[in-house]
């Protein structure tokens, strides 16, 4: 059993957390100030520290020195928000084995634990070490045409070795379609290794992808696996992928053509077999008509697009969305909600969800937390939610009030896949008159 050392000061977050490990086997001492962790650090002999990099009364920083002067062989994982990616830069000189930033999946500190405990002199691993769990049940699939649409591209790109890039607002699932084409591949038994490119500071970048040496510059006290190497005979997701440098860019468009990587300060070059898929929420091809991204990277990662739908423009799915992420919070809170009341199904199908998915799973996960009775009731949604106000569509479709009449149709039939009868009725008119129209601009389909 792993013996940990908690320090953090949100007592909420430190409590789930604790919560987390204990469930997964591991002996946990949990504190929120830099002093009690100091007093527990100087007493105790503990396998892994895990520690947030700004505290109340003191910095992360003077933990881990605390720890590397004891000299018991501890791993220390700093926690960090992205606004504070230079201090745990700092904290990697000093001598941490890794550092997260928040906010995190808490799988994601499982891989960290696992990894410091595979270092010299530590215990066993509390879980087998896998890069990425994936659940064949992650991605749900929807019934609506844009998610038929969508099912249709992932079935026919996964058994392919083709690079996919994945375009959509944020929030709307990108990851799980990445992990859903993986497992559907034939690299599923090998791993799937997730890289958030917008959250890899510019220092350590190069270590991120290709791992490095012991010795290779200060701070590096051990070898470390880059993501490549990680990934090899299966799937590289790098998501946010436009968020990455210019120079890193030059980098990964080498690896991703001769598929050999160098880690930093070796000599030797090592081959990966991998698939990459990418993802984004910006305009690639837009940063790469002003030379922000590589167009050479760009036409490499973009070997086949697929562009998920926001959740405004799945209100069929909504539901299903809905019940999926209720059984989850059921099953995470150790509840038994069994349902929506009539007026939440009215509020959240008025509801626009700027944050997509994310923002359903959460505002689904918050009710259940609050809820009491069998059915959650609109008085435990967000205030936005319950606002809300049944809109009419964002355009006027009517040809009657819209001079451009040609491009109100060809709008409409690309809404509704070239489905004439819903186009028809999106346009306030009859499929006999769209057929005339049709052939009054020649538009044939």
């Amino acid at each position: 059993m792993a013996k940990i050392l908690l320090v953090e000061d949100d007592v909420a977050f430190c409590t789930m957390l604790k919560t987390f490990l204990v469930k997964k086997d591991c002996e946990v001492d949990a504190v929120y100030t830099a002093t009690e962790a100091l007093n527990l650090v100087a007493k105790n002999r503990y396998d892994v520290v895990i520690s947030d990099v700004r505290l109340p009364d003191k910095e992360g920083l003077e933990i881990l020195q605390a720890v590397n002067q004891k000299g018991d062989k501890t791993g220390v994982i700093m926690m960090t928000s992205y606004a504070e990616i230079s201090m745990a830069v700092n904290a990697i000189k000093e001598g941490a084995l890794d550092y997260i930033a928040k906010p995190f999946h808490p799988e994601v500190i499982m891989k960290a634990i696992n990894d410091a405990l595979e270092g010299p002199g530590s215990v066993k691993p509390v879980t087998k070490k896998k890069e990425t769990s994936v659940k064949k049940d992650d991605y749900i699939k929807g019934g609506s045409e844009a998610s038929a649409k969508l099912n249709n591209y992932i079935d026919l790109v996964a058994p392919t070795n083709m690079s996919v890039l994945i375009m959509g607002e944020s929030g709307t699932g990108k990851e799980q379609i990445a992990k859903s084409i993986h497992e559907k591949s034939k690299r599923s038994a090998a791993p799937f290794v997730a890289v958030d490119c917008g959250a890899i500071p510019r220092e350590l970048a190069s270590s991120e992808f290709f791992g490095h040496v012991k010795g290779s510059f200060t701070g590096a006290v051990t070898n470390k696996t880059g993501h490549f190497e990680a990934a090899n005979g299966g799937t590289l997701f790098l998501d946010e992928i436009g968020n990455l440098n210019y120079e890193l860019q030059v980098q990964l468009l080498r690896a991703l053509q001769e598929r050999k990587v160098k880690p930093v300060g070796s000599n030797e070059e090592i081959h990966v077999n991998i698939r990459v898929i990418a993802a984004t929420n910006e305009d690639l091809f837009e940063a790469v008509k002003k030379g922000d991204f590589r167009e050479d990277l760009y036409h490499r990662l973009n070997e086949f697009s697929i562009k998920v739908p926001p959740l405004k423009d799945r209100k069929e799915d909504l539901m299903v969305f809905a019940n999926y992420f209720l059984d989850s919070a059921n099953e995470e809170l150790e509840k038994d909600i069994s349902g929506f009341s009539e007026k939440t199904i009215t509020a959240f199908k008025n509801y626009n969800w700027p944050g997509n998915l994310r923002e359903l799973k959460n505002v689904v996960k918050r009710a259940v937390l609050l809820s009491e009775g069998d059915y959650i009731s609109s008085s435990c949604l967000p205030s936005e939610v319950v606002a809300a106000k049944e809109k009419p569509e964002e355009q006027d479709y009517s040809l009657f009030k819209n001079k451009n009449e040609q491009e109100m149709i060809l709008d409409a039939l690309e809404k509704t896949h070239g489905n004439k009868s819903k186009a028809a009725k999106l346009l306030s008119i009859d499929r006999k008159t769209l057929y005339n129209k049709l052939k009054q601009y020649g538009i044939n389909l």
